[in-house]
């Protein structure tokens, strides 16, 4: 048992470590690409404010991904130990497919990744006959699927609506166009702190869920509140994966789907955090990253397709499109192999 819950929280961290690399780095890259922030600047901003999301509004989201998704309580009951290791199977899935993704500055979904997982090892648990394919909580799924339509569209349109409004406020009334990009600076500092606030409150339950359930099952936590160690371990993780490995997709967010200045770039942020606090208080998991690029989109729109780059735009959706699969075919695998060791 203490073998198993060692290797568990490793792997919470690793996937936590993981979300901060590519997920956190989404959030943060347009404060960058803007020239807004710093690296530096961006990673001390992260570390209180993706924190505090994380610990103080991230139980809702570690619900649903801990037991919305696949009937933990029902399997627990049967045989604990095929919860423990389908949800470290789930953990080390994710976790490897976004490394993989980062490798490539591929900004992919941690949540489609995650939820990907918990399902492939659903689907082996369905299939070995230790639940039935209808115990999976479907509707559940289907809610979560469809926010990950809603989100980056919501996001867009927010977006494009947004910049809209500034843009005729300030900068088509302005004498002094530069001076006008400057003041807003200060403002994308503060959505800044807003979108690390927002992914931490969303996010973290990407690590921490299938961790806490899995634990809940070891009976090393208990049945009614996700702990307060397990949520600051997984703010943490994300913040040393943000500054350890997250200039990779920096770069991509920050600079090579359109052209950012500090309006647009304060624009796509309000938007994006915006959706994901929403949706974090409405206790869905989804994904930062579809929305931010749903955002950045939208506000590349307002300034004609033209300006968004089409190529890098669908490069992303085809890592997207490939998550969800991929990332259930590595957690049944890993599980079916898990079964073989430990059961």
């Amino acid at each position: 048992m203490e073998l198993l819950v060692i290797a568990l929280i490793l792997a919470g961290l690793y996937m936590a470590w993981n979300i901060g690399a590519n997920d956190l780095a989404n959030a943060m890259g347009t404060s960058v690409g803007t020239g807004a922030l710093s690296i530096k600047q961006v990673i001390i901003i992260a570390a209180v404010f993706e924190f505090l999301g994380a610990v103080f509004f991230g139980k809702r989201v570690t619900s649903t991904i801990a037991k919305g998704i696949v009937p933990i309580d029902m399997i627990s009951t049967i045989h604990p130990n095929i919860v423990v290791l389908g949800m470290l199977a789930a953990i080390l899935a994710a976790g490897f497919w976004i490394t993989l993704a980062t490798f490539y500055n591929l900004p992919v979904s941690t949540s489609h990744s995650i939820v990907g997982s918990v399902l492939g090892f659903g689907l082996i648990a369905a299939y070995n006959g230790t639940i039935a394919f209808s115990d999976i909580h479907w509707l559940v799924l289907l809610k979560i699927v469809a926010s990950w339509f809603i989100s980056p569209a919501l996001g867009a349109v927010f977006a494009f609506l947004t910049f809209s409004i500034v843009r005729s406020l300030f900068l088509h009334r302005a004498r002094d166009l530069p001076l006008v990009e400057k003041k807003f600076i200060s403002l994308q500092v503060i959505t800044a702190c807003y979108i690390a606030f927002a992914h931490g409150s969303n996010d973290v339950a990407n690590a921490v869920g299938p961790l806490s359930a899995a634990l809940n099952v070891l009976g090393v936590t208990g049945v009614a509140e996700i702990p307060l160690w397990v949520l600051v371990m997984g703010g943490l993780g994300m913040v040393v994966g943000m500054a350890t490995w997250g200039y990779k997709v920096v770069e991509t967010i920050g600079s090579k789907i359109t052209e950012l200045t500090p309006t647009r770039g304060f624009s796509a942020q309000f938007a994006t955090a915006t959706v994901v606090l929403l949706h974090s208080y409405s206790s869905l998991p989804i994904s930062t990253t579809h929305t931010l690029v749903g955002s950045v989109i939208g506000v590349g729109l307002a300034g004609g397709i033209a300006a968004v780059d089409l190529g890098v735009i669908w490069k992303i959706i085809s890592s997207w499109v490939a998550t969800v699969p991929i990332a259930a075919l590595t957690s049944a695998l890993i599980f079916m192999g898990l079964e073989v060791i430990w059961l």
